[in-house]
């Protein structure tokens, strides 16, 4: 993730709704891809305000004006109340409590940032509205239990399962719950589990079967992730109740990656979003690891005459970028905050969903 320049020249980050330097309002403009200051013009909207011509005019979402929960812009010309983010969204949480907007909050912020990625890769997309039972959607829905979203007595009819169907990703309200998703880590035995790596991992399941259910590729994708042919039920019964095999790491990216060729794929292409996203913050702020640059130039998005060699150069760089993040981490006494050791068989899957991603850019 970038940061972003106000017309005062002060710096702007991706959640920001004002600028701390000239207090003018400002927005994130999916269009442009960048977070502007905005300038009033009367009953007609408001004018962005960059160091280049653009005469669109925005209205603020919805989740704005109504529960300050979003600061994505609606061009003038578009009919939805709502975002390209937040016109996604098919059910919300109960707002009635406050504690359910605060965690809601949280997740529309995680999503913003996957959906920012999305629209950087230049990634086909469809809405439910679109398409009712293909589309991409989303739910955030909580546990009818009051004690909490992970209690294993809870009936499985009231309990509230993240994943993805058919393009519509269900989120548990609870995961932006920071004690209650940490403690589900520790229960499950997991290295690492963040609202944002939820988002990361269900639409790849989205894109899945946007980009090679159908295509010429799937054997390709075959040959590396395995048949997903294979009953997914059964092989995720078998992963819980006896967890990954012993050499797991030796193949797979994570432990839950080897369970079934889908999960294999959608972990892969959450670590890929991963990668592609902190490079572009590292690049942003001028990294140097020993001397040499820190770079996300290899990335679809910045790329543009795409080389053979453009995965190869953004896998050494994450390589060198992670490395010195968990050394960093350590000597805060904090845990790595990438605790992955990445395998020649989980590189080469990164490498294919780097080349699909590159054929899949929509056109400019």
């Amino acid at each position: 993730m970038k940061t972003f320049t106000c017309c005062c020249g002060n710096t702007l980050h991706f959640e920001n709704t004002r600028c701390l330097g000239c207090g003018r309002g400002v927005a994130f403009l999916p269009d442009a891809l960048v977070v502007a200051a905005l300038e009033p013009l009367g009953d007609r909207g408001l004018r962005a305000l960059l160091p280049w011509q653009w005469d669109m005019r925005y209205r603020r979402c919805r989740n704005d004006t109504d529960y300050q929960v979003c600061n994505w812009m609606v061009r003038d010309d578009d009919a939805d109340a709502y975002c390209v983010s937040c016109r996604l969204n098919r059910v919300i949480p109960d707002l009635s409590s406050a504690r359910n907007v605060e965690l809601w909050r949280r997740i529309e912020e995680a999503k913003r940032r996957l959906m920012y990625t999305v629209l950087r890769l230049g990634l086909p997309f469809t809405g439910r509205d679109h398409d009712a039972h293909g589309g991409l959607g989303f739910r955030f829905l909580a546990d009818t239990d009051a004690d909490s979203e992970y209690s294993f007595h809870i009936p499985p009819r009231g309990r509230v399962l993240t994943g993805h169907d058919d393009g519509l990703i269900t989120i548990n309200l609870a995961e932006a719950d920071t004690v209650a998703r940490e403690a589900m880590r520790e229960r499950m035995n997991e290295e690492y589990r963040t609202l944002l790596g939820h988002f990361r991992h269900e639409s790849g399941h989205y894109f899945w079967d946007r980009l090679l259910r159908d295509s010429a590729l799937l054997a390709d994708f075959r040959a590396l992730f395995g048949d997903e042919r294979a009953d997914y039920a059964l092989a995720l019964s078998r992963h819980y109740a006896g967890g990954a095999p012993e050499r797991w790491r030796d193949c797979w990216i994570s432990a839950y990656a080897a369970s079934h060729p889908w999960e294999d794929w959608a972990e892969t292409w959450a670590h890929y979003l991963h990668m592609i996203d902190t490079l572009e913050t590292a690049e942003d702020f001028g990294f140097t690891i020993h001397g040499e640059p820190v770079r996300c130039s290899g990335s679809p998005a910045l790329a543009g005459q795409p080389r053979e060699d453009d995965f190869e150069r953004l896998f050494d760089d994450w390589v060198r970028l992670t490395t010195a993040m968990n050394a960093i981490n350590r000597s805060m006494g904090l845990s790595d905050a990438y605790p992955f050791a990445l395998n020649p068989p989980a590189a080469r899957k990164l490498g294919f969903v780097h080349a699909l991603v590159r054929c899949a850019r929509e056109p400019e």
